[in-house]
């Protein structure tokens, strides 16, 4: 990576940064003002970091990644609903054999210690 990139990133990170700095300076203003002046510092510093040569690396792969996740077949609602009942019935099912394996236990260590 160039100087440019590397002086771009820092500058990109002192934005953030003061945006951060800036919330905490300014605790007699309302905290909307804050708020704003906190976003508009890291909208400013995300765009100086896709300015730079690794911004634009990420910003292209967080491009390709949508365009692969579009790709995906989802499941129908449908589907979704079944496979979540399947779940719930086996979590059911695994508790109540926990339960009586535990159940088991106690009157097994009871007797033991009784």
């Amino acid at each position: 990576m160039d100087w440019l990139n590397r002086i771009k990133l820092i500058l990109a990170v002192l934005l953030a940064a003061g945006g951060v700095v800036a919330y905490y300076i300014l605790v007699d203003y309302s905290d909307l003002l804050r708020v704003l002046t906190v976003v508009a510092a890291v909208v400013a510093s995300l765009a100086v970091a896709l300015w730079s040569e690794p911004g634009q690396a990420a910003w292209s792969f967080i491009r390709a990644a949508d365009r692969e996740v579009r790709k995906v077949v989802w499941p129908t609602r449908r589907e979704t609903i079944q496979t979540t009942m399947i779940v719930v019935v086996m979590v059911v099912i695994v508790g109540f054999v926990l339960w009586l394996i535990d159940m088991g236990l106690v009157a097994a260590l009871s007797k033991l210690t009784s």
